[in-house]
């Protein structure tokens, strides 16, 4: 095919040439380099060489579980763990669960693990699909014992006959849909969840989503077709830059990336190949809060807002989607009435996430029907079910409230049974209080109090040697204020999923042994210390080479180190395809840094720290 605007021009790239094209083109810009910057030719090099070796020796050393091959006399029979999903929370629990102790079943119509922080990237060619997937299989094999896994959909749980109902992806055309029943001893439901539309018509007919890797190919070829349609003949400037109009809803960081990904797609790619459809390319995200990425620092809301402004992207803030054509989306605007409809060639929806039919089954079944997701305790076992447990965005945990148990609390405390808590008697317990009531301790630190005392000084400031129920009752009263759920997040996951294996390992050892904080309700100790997530920080791609991170510590860096770090961090973070997403991105990430310095974007230290945190995870 040929284009309708020049006769002599070469043939149009077809949709599988652009799926490479990222590739080639840093491979023919490398070759310049060597030519052009002998010194910089000679470090690429070295990196390249020393980053083959690394990875050469990183395969010898698969094969090895992070469990011994131990054997040891089973007395009875092992229990079987059946695990629901093969997200983040469900192939982290299988990574570190010893299976040599269990009868291990895993069933998920996917059989294979996304890396998902990167399919923004995938959409437009800066990452290949299979640089971010991981076959289970392969993870199975690491393993010493025996994982069955059933490449089937879940839809029925019976947690009352400890039974759940699958359906195969294949085999649609055998007795009975060749459904089948798979029983369990401990299930684990890791189903992540689905696209929340708030039931906007039009939007499951008209929307592309980004939650899964095919979905993230659908949008790429999309964003092909759109630049082919507008070159067509006889189409009006109009038509041209309707169809080159891409909206994404929701402010969020997929819709923020996302949209930051395209724009780099089209400048550095696209517009070098449709040159007379350049002008007519437009970007708008839509927000229905008044910041995108609000969920983040304001100095990194602010930041990434001027800077799609300079890049041209709109952003319209305050706006809500109402309804989805198929050639048009209604907006409605906060601060007035009337709706307004803006024009598109393709839209994706990025606006949060809602409930998969069986899960939401599942909590009508226990009574759970209005919550918004499976609700479960602090050691992630579902309310109303025995030995079921709900990790990831599926569900949320109930974090108990101190004042639910204020008086069991300051019972357990007062040892001489006196009627007063004096402040050593308090001290003595305040351990197991922050263990089991996380809420005390950040609320501590939060009013910078540096002991007990100073929690239950009187309203006037004065020390206090000891106090009645009703002064107990009042020292505590604002603790809880401090409760916040947890977000929904690929790294609360797997925290969540590596916690139960982590559980399910010891349990016997923990029966006998208990390592949790004091049962103020009851007798003796706790199994298990409950689930405390650990925040490591969170990254916003900006684009360009930039990116935002919020670190711990009130820390917060933009710029392009934060790149550097964003890419160091989501490779060695990967699951088992580590080595798979360095082959195929090391080197251009490693060029894409040479090429900053060497245009005067930094120095050798910054090189020196991009080797120190990326080459170390080849070992």
């Amino acid at each position: 095919m040929r284009s309708c605007f020049d006769e002599n021009a070469a043939a149009a790239p077809q949709i599988g040439d652009f799926a490479e094209m990222r590739g080639f083109s840093f491979f023919d810009r490398a070759s310049r380099a060597f030519y052009d910057h002998p010194s910089l030719s000679k470090l690429l090099v070295l990196v390249t060489v020393s980053s083959g070796g690394l990875v050469a020796y990183s395969e010898t050393q698969q094969g090895h579980g992070p469990h011994s091959s131990q054997t040891s006399k089973i007395e009875s029979k092992k229990k079987k763990v059946v695990v629901l999903g093969t997200g983040w929370a469900g192939t982290s629990f299988l990574k570190d669960l010893d299976v040599t102790k269990f009868d291990v079943e895993m069933v998920s119509p996917r059989n294979f693990f996304t890396f998902t922080p990167l399919l923004p990237s995938v959409t437009c060619g800066t990452v290949e699909p299979r640089s971010i997937i991981e076959p289970i299989r392969n993870l199975m094999k690491k393993r010493d014992g025996e994982i069955k896994f059933w490449e089937a959909e879940c839809v029925k749980i019976d947690s009352a006959d400890k039974k759940i109902l699958c359906r195969p992806n294949h085999g649609r055309d055998l007795v009975g849909s060749g459904e089948f029943l798979v029983e369990y001893d401990y299930l684990v439901v890791a189903l992540g969840a689905e696209v929340n539309t708030f039931n906007t018509p039009g939007v499951k007919e008209h929307c592309h989503f980004l939650k899964e890797i095919d979905d993230a190919r659908r949008i790429r070829r999309n964003v092909i077709d759109c630049f082919e349609k507008a070159v067509l003949p006889n189409l009006s400037e109009e038509e041209r830059r309707i169809n080159l109009h891409f909206v994404i809803v929701g402010g969020g960081p997929t819709g923020v990336e996302f949209a930051a990904e395209l724009h780099d797609f089209i400048q550095e790619d696209l517009v070098k190949l449709y040159p007379l459809v350049q002008d007519l390319v437009k970007i708008t995200v839509i927000q229905s809060g008044d910041h995108i990425l609000n969920m983040y620092d304001q100095r990194i809301s602010s930041f990434a807002e001027q800077k799609f402004q300079r890049d041209g992207i709109e952003v319209q803030t305050g706006c809500r989607v109402v309804g989805v054509s198929d050639r048009a989306v209604t907006v409605k605007v906060k601060s007035k009435e009337e709706n307004s409809t803006v024009p598109y060639g393709m839209v994706v929806w990025s606006t949060g996430n809602g409930t998969r039919p069986v899960v939401r089954d599942f909590m009508e079944q226990i009574g759970q029907s209005k919550r918004r997701v499976l609700t479960t305790d602090e050691w992630l076992r579902v309310e109303g079910c025995d030995n079921v447990y709900a990790l990831g965005d599926c569900a949320t945990i109930n974090q108990r409230k101190v004042m639910e148990d204020i008086s069991k609390i300051f019972k357990a405390a007062d040892k001489d049974n006196s009627g007063t808590l004096t402040v050593k008697e308090f001290q003595d317990v305040i351990d197991d209080v922050i263990v089991r009531y996380p809420q005390v301790g950040l609320y501590l630190r939060n009013k910078h109090l540096q002991n007990v005392a100073d929690l239950l000084k009187d309203s006037q400031g004065r020390n206090r040697e000891e106090v009645d129920i009703e002064g107990f009752k009042l020292a505590l009263s604002h603790v809880d204020s401090q409760m916040k759920n947890l977000p929904a997040t690929a790294q609360v996951a797997s925290q969540q999923g590596a916690y139960l294996a982590r559980c399910l390992n010891r349990m016997q050892e923990c029966e006998a042994n208990p390592e949790g904080p004091l049962r103020f309700g009851g007798s003796g100790h706790h199994r298990f210390s409950p689930f405390r997530y650990k925040h490591f920080g969170q990254f916003a791609p900006l684009g360009g080479d930039q990116a935002a991170a919020e670190l711990p510590g009130d820390w917060v860096s933009i710029g392009h180190s934060t790149q550097w770090l964003w890419y160091s961090v989501y490779a060695s973070k990967q699951n088992g395809g580590l080595c798979k997403l360095t082959r195929h991105n090391l080197l251009q990430w490693s060029y894409s840094l040479l090429k900053y310095l060497n245009c005067g974007g930094g120095g050798g230290g910054v090189f020196c720290w991009w080797l120190m945190l990326t080459l170390p995870m080849f070992t």
